[in-house]
Protein backbone atom coordinates (compact mmCIF):
# COMPACT_ATOMS: atom_id res chain seq x y z
CA UNK A 1 0.00 0.00 0.00
CA UNK A 2 1.45 3.36 -0.98
CA UNK A 3 1.38 5.88 1.81
CA UNK A 4 0.11 8.58 -0.53
CA UNK A 5 -3.03 6.53 -1.25
CA UNK A 6 -4.08 5.85 2.35
CA UNK A 7 -7.62 7.03 3.10
CA UNK A 8 -9.51 6.90 6.38
CA UNK A 9 -12.99 5.42 6.71
CA UNK A 10 -15.60 5.34 9.44
CA UNK A 11 -18.60 3.03 9.46
CA UNK A 12 -21.76 4.64 10.79
CA UNK A 13 -24.11 2.12 12.33
CA UNK A 14 -27.35 3.96 12.84
CA UNK A 15 -29.97 2.71 15.23
CA UNK A 16 -32.82 2.85 12.76
CA UNK A 17 -35.37 0.66 14.49
CA UNK A 18 -39.13 1.02 14.20
CA UNK A 19 -40.64 4.17 15.57
CA UNK A 20 -43.28 6.79 14.94
CA UNK A 21 -42.32 9.43 12.39
CA UNK A 22 -44.70 11.92 14.01
CA UNK A 23 -42.73 11.61 17.22
CA UNK A 24 -39.58 12.43 15.28
CA UNK A 25 -41.21 15.50 13.78
CA UNK A 26 -42.22 16.63 17.25
CA UNK A 27 -38.70 15.96 18.52
CA UNK A 28 -37.21 18.03 15.69
CA UNK A 29 -39.62 20.89 16.30
CA UNK A 30 -38.73 20.82 19.98
CA UNK A 31 -35.03 20.79 19.14
CA UNK A 32 -35.43 23.88 16.95
CA UNK A 33 -37.49 25.63 19.62
CA UNK A 34 -34.91 24.79 22.27
CA UNK A 35 -31.72 25.47 20.33
CA UNK A 36 -28.71 24.90 22.55
CA UNK A 37 -25.47 26.83 22.76
CA UNK A 38 -22.14 25.32 21.75
CA UNK A 39 -21.13 25.18 25.41
CA UNK A 40 -24.26 23.14 26.14
CA UNK A 41 -23.41 20.77 23.29
CA UNK A 42 -19.95 20.22 24.78
CA UNK A 43 -21.31 19.81 28.29
CA UNK A 44 -24.05 17.32 27.40
CA UNK A 45 -22.29 15.15 24.81
CA UNK A 46 -21.64 11.66 26.13
CA UNK A 47 -20.49 8.32 24.80
CA UNK A 48 -23.94 6.77 25.08
CA UNK A 49 -24.26 3.04 25.70
CA UNK A 50 -28.03 2.75 26.09
CA UNK A 51 -30.41 3.80 23.30
CA UNK A 52 -34.15 4.32 22.93
CA UNK A 53 -35.26 1.80 20.29
CA UNK A 54 -38.65 3.50 19.84
CA UNK A 55 -37.15 6.56 18.10
CA UNK A 56 -35.79 6.70 14.58
CA UNK A 57 -33.55 9.01 12.56
CA UNK A 58 -34.22 9.80 8.92
CA UNK A 59 -31.75 9.69 6.04
CA UNK A 60 -32.22 13.44 5.59
CA UNK A 61 -31.13 14.01 9.20
CA UNK A 62 -28.11 11.77 8.71
CA UNK A 63 -27.15 13.69 5.58
CA UNK A 64 -27.32 16.94 7.55
CA UNK A 65 -24.82 15.54 10.05
CA UNK A 66 -22.50 14.37 7.28
CA UNK A 67 -22.62 17.78 5.59
CA UNK A 68 -21.35 19.21 8.89
CA UNK A 69 -18.30 16.91 8.75
CA UNK A 70 -17.31 18.57 5.49
CA UNK A 71 -16.67 21.78 7.42
CA UNK A 72 -13.91 20.06 9.41
CA UNK A 73 -10.39 21.25 8.57
CA UNK A 74 -8.00 18.87 6.82
CA UNK A 75 -4.44 19.04 5.57
CA UNK A 76 -4.38 21.13 2.36
CA UNK A 77 -8.14 20.50 2.16
CA UNK A 78 -7.46 16.88 1.18
CA UNK A 79 -10.62 15.71 3.02
CA UNK A 80 -9.33 12.17 3.72
CA UNK A 81 -12.41 10.90 5.58
CA UNK A 82 -15.10 8.70 4.05
CA UNK A 83 -18.24 7.34 5.70
CA UNK A 84 -20.06 4.07 5.07
CA UNK A 85 -23.61 4.30 6.38
CA UNK A 86 -25.60 1.30 7.62
CA UNK A 87 -29.28 2.22 7.76
CA UNK A 88 -31.22 -0.89 6.77
CA UNK A 89 -32.08 -3.23 9.68
CA UNK A 90 -30.04 -5.97 8.01
CA UNK A 91 -26.89 -3.86 7.71
CA UNK A 92 -27.25 -2.44 11.22
CA UNK A 93 -27.59 -5.96 12.62
CA UNK A 94 -24.58 -7.11 10.59
CA UNK A 95 -22.44 -4.26 11.92
CA UNK A 96 -23.58 -4.87 15.50
CA UNK A 97 -22.23 -8.40 15.20
CA UNK A 98 -18.80 -7.10 14.18
CA UNK A 99 -17.99 -4.68 17.01
CA UNK A 100 -17.51 -7.14 19.89
CA UNK A 101 -20.05 -8.49 22.35
CA UNK A 102 -19.78 -5.58 24.77
CA UNK A 103 -20.22 -2.94 22.08
CA UNK A 104 -23.11 -4.95 20.63
CA UNK A 105 -24.86 -4.70 24.00
CA UNK A 106 -24.00 -1.00 24.28
CA UNK A 107 -25.62 -0.11 20.95
CA UNK A 108 -28.59 -2.49 21.10
CA UNK A 109 -31.75 -0.63 20.06
CA UNK A 110 -29.92 1.64 18.42
CA UNK A 111 -12.07 10.10 2.55
CA UNK A 112 -10.57 10.78 -0.31
CA UNK A 113 -7.07 12.25 -0.23
CA UNK A 114 -3.56 11.90 1.13
CA UNK A 115 -3.32 13.96 4.27
CA UNK A 116 0.20 14.82 5.38
CA UNK A 117 1.43 15.19 1.80
CA UNK A 118 1.80 18.30 -0.33
CA UNK A 119 2.30 18.11 -4.09
CA UNK A 120 3.05 14.41 -3.73
CA UNK A 121 5.76 14.84 -1.09
CA UNK A 122 5.56 13.92 2.59
CA UNK A 123 5.40 17.21 4.46
CA UNK A 124 6.51 16.16 7.94
CA UNK A 125 7.55 13.06 9.85
CA UNK A 126 3.94 12.01 10.47
CA UNK A 127 3.21 11.63 6.76
CA UNK A 128 0.05 9.62 6.13
CA UNK A 129 -0.49 9.33 9.85
CA UNK A 130 -1.78 12.89 9.71
CA UNK A 131 -4.87 11.55 7.98
CA UNK A 132 -5.90 9.90 11.26
CA UNK A 133 -5.77 13.35 12.87
CA UNK A 134 -7.99 14.76 10.13
CA UNK A 135 -10.35 11.80 10.47
CA UNK A 136 -10.64 12.50 14.19
CA UNK A 137 -11.59 16.11 13.46
CA UNK A 138 -14.22 14.95 10.99
CA UNK A 139 -15.63 12.49 13.53
CA UNK A 140 -15.65 15.22 16.18
CA UNK A 141 -17.73 17.49 13.94
CA UNK A 142 -20.11 14.60 13.36
CA UNK A 143 -20.69 13.77 17.02
CA UNK A 144 -20.99 17.42 18.07
CA UNK A 145 -23.48 18.21 15.30
CA UNK A 146 -25.39 15.07 16.30
CA UNK A 147 -25.60 16.27 19.90
CA UNK A 148 -26.72 19.74 18.77
CA UNK A 149 -29.59 18.01 16.95
CA UNK A 150 -30.53 16.03 20.07
CA UNK A 151 -28.91 12.75 19.00
CA UNK A 152 -26.30 10.65 20.75
CA UNK A 153 -23.28 8.67 19.59
CA UNK A 154 -20.70 6.09 20.57
CA UNK A 155 -17.35 5.80 18.78
CA UNK A 156 -16.11 2.21 18.83
CA UNK A 157 -12.54 1.23 18.09
CA UNK A 158 -13.00 -2.51 18.69
CA UNK A 159 -14.34 -4.12 15.52
CA UNK A 160 -13.68 -6.82 12.94
CA UNK A 161 -12.21 -4.62 10.22
CA UNK A 162 -11.80 -7.46 7.71
CA UNK A 163 -15.48 -8.42 7.97
CA UNK A 164 -16.55 -4.75 7.78
CA UNK A 165 -14.40 -4.32 4.68
CA UNK A 166 -16.24 -7.22 3.07
CA UNK A 167 -19.69 -6.10 4.24
CA UNK A 168 -19.32 -2.60 2.74
CA UNK A 169 -16.90 -3.46 -0.07
CA UNK A 170 -14.32 -1.05 1.37
CA UNK A 171 -11.17 -0.78 -0.81
CA UNK A 172 -7.83 -1.94 0.58
CA UNK A 173 -6.40 1.58 0.38
CA UNK A 174 -8.87 2.81 3.02
CA UNK A 175 -7.97 2.30 6.68
CA UNK A 176 -11.05 1.59 8.82
CA UNK A 177 -10.70 3.83 11.84
CA UNK A 178 -13.92 3.47 13.83
CA UNK A 179 -17.55 2.45 13.97
CA UNK A 180 -19.95 5.14 15.20
CA UNK A 181 -23.45 4.43 16.47
CA UNK A 182 -26.16 7.09 16.29
CA UNK A 183 -29.45 7.20 18.16
CA UNK A 184 -31.33 8.72 21.09
CA UNK A 185 -30.15 8.18 24.65
CA UNK A 186 -32.27 6.06 26.95
CA UNK A 187 -31.93 7.76 30.31
CA UNK A 188 -29.24 10.18 31.38
CA UNK A 189 -25.67 8.87 31.09
CA UNK A 190 -23.20 9.41 33.91
CA UNK A 191 -21.03 12.52 33.89
CA UNK A 192 -17.42 11.31 33.58
CA UNK A 193 -14.75 12.73 35.86
CA UNK A 194 -12.16 14.82 34.05
CA UNK A 195 -8.52 15.09 34.95
CA UNK A 196 -7.54 18.43 36.55
CA UNK A 197 -6.59 20.99 33.93
CA UNK A 198 -3.14 21.31 35.52
CA UNK A 199 -2.41 17.69 34.53
CA UNK A 200 -3.09 18.20 30.84
CA UNK A 201 -1.90 21.78 30.22
CA UNK A 202 1.38 23.59 30.66
CA UNK A 203 1.71 27.33 30.17
CA UNK A 204 5.05 28.92 29.24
Amino acid sequence: MKKSNLLFAAVLAFLMLTGCSNNNENNNEAAVANAVSFDEVLATRRSVRSYDATKTISEAEVRELLVATQEAPSWANQQPSKYYVAMSPEKVEAVSNLVGERNKQNIAGAPVGKSGFFRGEQTNEVGDGWGAYDNGLSNAYFILKARAKGFDTLIMGMRDSDALRTLFNIPENEAIMAVISLGYRSGEPRQPEHRPLEEVVEFF
